[in-house]
């Protein structure tokens, strides 16, 4: 008879059985679970958290964002601004270096700036705003602006995907659609390139010659970061159990995002703490491919819309319990300025799905194979992607579930191409709130996807640019919030992505960890004992 995970747990309450883990030992080291496997290095590449966390490790920024979502000065000292907003100045800390002993210089966070933003929807914002970018001197970051473009700190100190990391020009030279292998930034810590092990373990260790800043809020990455252990490892563990028995007896210290099934289970132990480190909490969405049959036909994607129930989405991440998730969720991050309920009766009340076959019939729905690819190596996705297609089955839709881990999901997501091709008709994935509390660095409702930096999916919707250009000029909050309304009620025609809802993501860790900040997570300013 097969006995479930959760009838496991149950029955040990605590003592499980799992194969030891090689770690390191001592106070000087911290033991880290990410959510996923590192597969792409490069923090300009991907929109990954875990590529987003790496880089924040081994690059810095010009600023930093504290807990308000105000941007800090981090690798500058401070700007000035002249010319009607229109001449910024941003001045370099002295003293920076690269992992490699080279200075830091101007040139190099030009060249950084420039790359980034051609993958960065915010940053192709600031440079679409920019006639003139430069460095009159070494310390010296020159804007000269077609128009005052207040958002340039929150840009080049965002906490969002992809980070604007600086390195070094020779490697920010390289094109931003090629990725980068060799880690060498100025950040806290230096990337230990030849303990990788693809898959399974990622090292740090602290970079002696960083400097920090010397004030400054310590919140998200704003502020000074001080590091207290020579190495950080990240484990990469597929298992649940095998994370849970880790983080139990010892083995790991954190673990970023523990499943809510477990939750129970690690509250029982007095030697383990579970926090909510970021209030906007997690949201989710499927991403439609625009290119290829079924989903190029705009009135099956809205007749998606009515298919999709919010709440069963959400009870299969987190349960039952209704404080732990909010619906209806629209595009925007719920209980922030941007958001609204407007357009969203497709998404609310009862499910009918009768009535949602014979929408596609109208639509003209012609039984093409819809390939739905989950990276079941990812919780949260493993369990949506089961209830979406679980939908799409009983609606009538000829369902392929492409079962597949993370990294290779990132990867084939990027074919245009048709599914007998290789390529795909729909995704799910997940952002943190924080992503999407505006128009700026939403890459889900963008309508640039005919543009070589649109986001896989490729919507092309003129109609919401038009919209996130108003956002960007907008006088006052009202007109950005009329904007962000209008955006979402043109969503749900041109159905961009489809939100699936928001949920809260505590995180775990021995109580002997101390200084965990609020925000994605980060390893300076944290000790253990």
């Amino acid at each position: 008879m097969a006995i479930s995970r959760r009838s496991i747990f149950a029955l040990t309450a605590g003592s499980i059985a799992a194969p030891r883990l090689a770690t390191a030992q001592g106070a000087n080291v911290l033991r880290f679970i990410p959510q996923i496997d590192l597969a792409f290095l490069d923090p300009h590449f991907t929109t990954a958290y875990v590529t987003r966390g790496h880089g924040h490790m081994v690059f810095d920024t010009l600023y930093g964002c504290d807990a308000s979502f105000r941007p800090s000065p981090q690798m500058v000292s401070g700007h000035t601004v002249e010319n009607d907003g229109k001449l910024w100045n941003l001045t370099l800390r002295p003293g920076l270096l690269w992992h490699d002993g080279e200075r830091v210089t101007a040139r190099d966070c030009v060249a950084s700036i420039r790359r980034w933003a051609k993958r960065d929807a915010l940053g192709g914002a600031l440079i679409e705003a920019t006639d003139e970018l430069s460095a009159p001197d070494d310390r010296t970051i020159r804007f000269r602006l077609k128009r005052p473009f207040p958002l340039l700190p929150d840009a080049l100190g965002k906490v969002t995907s992809p980070m604007p990391a600086m390195m070094p020009e020779r490697l920010a030279n390289t094109d931003p659609f090629t990725q980068i292998t060799e880690m060498v930034g100025s950040g806290p810590f230096r990337f230990v390139a030849n303990e990788r092990i693809a898959g399974s373990r990622n090292v740090y260790a602290k970079f002696d010659r960083y400097v920090p800043r010397e004030d400054g809020p310590t919140e998200w990455n704003a502020g000074p970061k001080r590091v207290n252990f020579e190495r950080v490892v990240w484990t990469t563990i597929p298992d649940a159990a095998t994370k849970v028995a880790a983080l139990q007896q010892g083995e790991q210290d954190w673990w970023e995002n523990p499943t809510h099934d477990l939750l129970p289970l690690l509250r029982r132990n007095r030697q383990i703490k579970i926090e909510v480190n970021n209030p906007t909490g997690a949201v989710d969405m499927m991403r439609p491919n625009h290119l290829q049959p079924p989903f190029n036909n705009p009135a099956i994607r809205r007749a998606m819309l009515h298919a999709f129930s919010q709440t069963d989405f959400m009870q299969a991440i987190v349960g039952a319990d209704p404080a732990m998730y909010h619906v209806p969720h629209g595009v925007f991050c719920p209980n922030t300025p941007m958001a609204s309920e407007a357009g969203l009766e497709p998404l609310v009340g009862t499910r009918n799905l009768d009535r949602v076959k014979e929408m596609l019939k109208q639509a003209g729905y012609a039984n093409e194979k819809v390939a739905i690819l989950v990276a079941t190596d990812y919780a949260q996705f493993k369990a949506i992607g089961e209830v979406m297609a679980d939908v799409m089955g009983r609606i009538g839709m000829n369902v392929d579930y492409v079962a597949t881990d993370w990294g290779t999901m990132l990867s084939r997501r990027n074919n245009r191409g048709p599914v007998e091709q290789g390529g795909w008709s729909c995704f799910n994935t997940g952002w943190e709130g924080v992503d999407h509390m505006d128009p700026s660095n939403h890459y889900a409702i963008r309508g640039n996807g005919d543009q070589p930096s649109g986001w896989p999916g490729w919507c092309v919707s003129p109609r919401l640019e038009e919209l996130r250009n108003q956002w960007f000029e907008a006088p006052n909050l009202a007109a950005q919030q009329e904007a962000c309304r209008l955006m979402q009620i043109q969503c749900m025609q041109d159905v961009p992505s489809i939100p699936l809802g928001q949920y809260v993501q505590p995180t775990a860790y021995r109580n002997n960890v101390t200084g965990i900040q609020k925000g994605f997570p980060t390893f300076w300013n944290i000790r253990k004992t």
